[in-house]
């Protein structure tokens, strides 16, 4: 048995060279190297998620991502309904709650089947073996949804023969715990991996408590050189109370049962690359207030990529897609032809009330990469998005990209971004409007990528300009209320994003990300400006992390009318560590060491200064 140990931060730094070809497969479902697409694709690796203390995921791409911004209302912990937090927002588009930006799980869209949103509190750090993020649409390979960005969580499996076994043990400020243990096994041709996790805190304000358990388990299997066979399956249950804004009462309690499984061929040769994959996605929600609700969702992937001529990628793929649930109890309001509230208002049970309702749509797709002189890779790609309800859409990519040295790479792209309505806008609750149709955009986009000092240093410089239409908005009424969703909006963002990776030293590492967006009409929750810095030291057997967030301009919707708040505010932070034993690993992190009083949802203020340690372990027995 052999127990070998380098510590987390001195695996991410054992060259003093940063990665020049980067493989990535959410922009084309089949590898390829990510200097050869247009798409500018973001990667979060394992090393990143284990240098912090968060358990939950989408705190830290919203740090490590540029363009990306996720909202936040505690310590920890999102929820759902009135008052919930996880919202997030790509490029100044995502919705509340967010449909428009695409959430995928091993390439499986995950979101609830009736309200189409995502679930911000199931996606955990632990069960990542790295995330790959589209900053734009991307709605010819992943149809409805992908309409402003996709954020693909690729999940950990076992590679080596033999075990390892994790365990990490943290408690902090308002009583907060987090408690995650995972192993993996291999052996020969067959893998195992395992993980569990239990976070609980009272939250710093009354009723803010949160607690959460969720459980992953995923094994593969490898037939020969050719194919593998993978399933999994996850279940998370929590718990989630919302505080309310301050000066007004609690809101409600919230419990939720969410769960997920699938099963996937994979082939790969030298000249053919796909998958045949099979999912379901299943949840119940239980409110204070009343509402309960069942959903799922379920679907089949199947694409295969084929090297046929030189230089040559082409990907055919079809898509399919169910989802629905039902919920009560579900209201509407009485109104005529032209969508106005019959006078005096009628509110009377929705005749969609615990009915199920359910949706479908299937579609067909082609990409195409040419790579010429061993410089230029020319790209393509064209889906047949099929709705039963809304008909049928052409949704056209078209991009390139240009390596004039081995350092350089500059990319163009043009895309359409697609999003059907979701069962929520379409028939629940009095703003529900049946007549709508889907929204649309188109996105331009410019990147540079630059390779700096015999590769230490990398520089990402990237501008964009999106174009939509027939945005889904809520539509104040002539007479009284309720509002009505109508397809009214209309917006052009433009902006730009700026990368830097830095590592001066073997033991050294810097980061900087910057985004600046233009919103003809700002919106809640999209900083104009947002800023974050890292830096991370390894010294014998000490890790040091100091980091910086800056957001600017940050528009808080205060719910009444078109009245908001700008805010700006700066968050410091910092961990140190110490490898006690060659397996054990002891921590101190601090947040908002500052001591800032900020809001990012309106009336929702953030924790002050706080503090979180925590024990890790590790023990590997690879042969």
């Amino acid at each position: 048995m052999v127990l070998p140990y380098t510590s987390l931060l001195a695996q991410s730094l054992t060259t003093d060279t940063i990665e020049i070809r980067e493989v990535v497969v959410t922009g084309t479902k089949v590898e390829v190297a990510r200097q050869n697409i247009p798409l500018t694709v973001s990667l979060v690796p394992r090393e990143t998620l284990e240098q912090t203390t968060e358990s939950a995921l989408l705190p830290v791409l919203s740090e490590e991502i540029p363009g990306l911004f996720v909202t936040e209302r505690g310590i920890t912990g999102f929820g759902v309904a009135g008052g919930a937090a996880g919202q997030l927002n790509m490029r100044g588009l995502g919705g509340n709650p967010t449909t428009q930006v695409l959430i995928l799980l091993d390439g499986h869209p995950q979101f609830m089947g009736l309200m189409g949103h995502h679930l911000p509190d199931a996606y955990v750090s632990s069960d990542a073996e790295r995330v790959e993020v589209i900053r734009g649409p991307a709605s010819f390979l992943y149809g409805s949804n992908a309409f402003g960005g996709v954020i693909n969580i690729i999940t950990r499996k076992q590679r080596q023969d033999g075990l390892e076994a994790n365990a990490r043990l943290q408690y902090g400020s308002f009583n907060t715990q987090k408690y995650m243990g995972s192993v993996g096994y291999k052996k020969n041709k067959f893998n195992v991996f395992a993980s569990f996790n239990h976070d609980r805190t009272d939250g710093h304000r009354d009723t803010s408590d949160f607690k959460i358990t969720n459980g992953y388990v995923k094994a593969g299997y490898r037939f020969n050189a050719r194919f593998n066979l993978f399933a999994d399956f996850n279940l998370a249950g929590y718990e989630t109370a919302d505080p309310g804004m301050v000066g007004g009462p609690p809101g409600d309690r919230i419990n939720i049962l969410r769960g997920k499984t699938s099963l996937s061929l994979e082939n790969k040769t030298e000249r053919l690359e796909g998958a045949v994959k099979l999912y379901y996605n299943f949840g119940d929600h239980d409110i204070s207030d009343g509402w309960h609700s069942v959903d799922q969702m379920m679907g089949a992937m199947v694409y295969q990529g084929m090297k046929l001529l030189p230089g040559n990628t082409l990907t055919l793929g079809l898509d399919y897609m169910y989802y629905g649930g039902k919920g009560s109890p579900i209201t509407t309001v009485l109104r005529d032809e032209e969508g106005n509230v019959i006078m005096p208002p009628t509110f009377e049970l929705s005749p969609v009330n615990d009915t199920w309702i359910d949706m479908n749509n299937t579609g067909l797709y082609a990409t195409v990469q040419q790579n010429l002189w061993q410089q230029l890779t020319l790209n393509g790609g064209l889906r047949y998005e099929m709705n039963a309800t809304y008909g049928n859409e052409w949704i056209p990519h078209v991009g390139l990209s240009l390596n004039p040295g081995t350092k350089t790479n500059l990319k163009a792209s043009v895309s359409k971004g697609y999003r059907a309505p979701s069962i929520r806008e379409l028939y629940l609750f009095p703003p529900a409007n049946d007549n709508l149709v889907p929204e649309r955009m188109v996105n331009y986009e410019l990147g540079w990528t630059q390779y700096w000092i015999r590769g230490k240093m990398k520089t990402e410089l990237t501008t964009f300009i999106s174009d939509g239409q027939n945005l889904i908005v809520m539509v104040p009424p002539v007479a009284p209320p309720p509002p009505q969703y109508k397809n009214s909006g209309e917006f052009n963002n433009k902006g730009i994003e700026f990368l830097l990776n830095y590592q001066p030293l073997e033991q050294l590492r810097l980061h900087a990300n910057y985004t600046f967006i233009h919103m003809e009409h700002p919106l809640p929750a999209t900083p104009a400006h947002n800023l974050f810095l890292s830096a991370a030291y390894h010294l014998e057997k000490w890790q040091f992390r100091l980091k910086l967030q800056g957001i600017f301009d940050l528009y808080n919707d205060t719910g009444q009318g078109a009245e908001v708040v700008e805010k700006n505010y700066q968050l410091l932070g910092a961990r140190i560590a110490y490898q006690a034993t060659r397996f054990m690993n002891v921590y101190l992190a601090g947040n908002n060491l500052l001591d800032q009083a900020y809001q990012i949802n309106y009336g929702y203020p953030m924790p002050g200064i706080n503090f979180m340690g925590g024990v890790s372990l590790k023990l590997t027995t690879y042969k």
